[in-house]
């Protein structure tokens, strides 16, 4: 299982009380599952925020598979730019 880092922004940072967790995790979903069951708060954040890993936005979704040393980002909603 490989070890990935989840980095918290904004209002997950607040949910959480840090800017980042390392921790063991298969697939994207299972990665999220356990940064819940640690930080609960971060559950109703990650309602209204964007993930992405490596930078990107996973193409498969929350089934996206994990590798070595991945970063997971929980990024605030994109919001504005009405005329």
């Amino acid at each position: 299982m490989p070890t990935v880092r989840v980095l918290f922004f904004a209002h997950a940072r607040d949910a959480t009380g840090c800017s980042q967790v390392e921790l063991k995790a298969d697939t994207l979903a299972g990665a999220l599952d356990q940064s819940c069951a640690t930080y609960p708060a971060l559950a109703a954040v990650l309602a209204n925020s964007r993930v992405w890993i490596n930078g990107d936005e996973p193409l498969t979704g929350m089934t996206t598979d994990l590798n070595e040393n991945d970063e997971i980002a929980v990024l605030p909603p994109v919001s504005g730019g009405g005329q």
